[in-house]
């Protein structure tokens, strides 16, 4: 399963609109996507409530999974999207 590390662009880190904005984007993918911590157990990258659970602040990294047809253009959508400050 392909996977991406990227560190979070937001200066709020994941929480309220760019989480929002990367479920969002997750979800339209039509894939299975899962976000994680270095070292933790990841969680569904399509669950607002998961995302912002993470706790993911900005500077720290976090890890991309996707699973299916297209998982790789996925993944570097999603890294784009996260490098990016959403709150800007």
């Amino acid at each position: 399963m392909p996977s991406r590390t990227v560190t979070i662009a937001s200066s709020v880190g994941l929480h309220a609109r760019p989480a929002a904005l990367f479920v969002e984007a997750a979800s339209n993918s039509g894939l299975d996507v899962e976000i994680a911590r270095p070292g933790q157990d990841p969680v569904d990258a399509t669950s607002i409530l998961g995302v912002m659970a993470l706790g993911a602040k900005h500077g720290e990294e976090v890890v991309l999974t996707a699973d299916g047809d297209g998982a790789d253009a996925t993944l570097d959508q999603l890294v784009d999207l996260l490098s990016q400050d959403l709150d800007a």
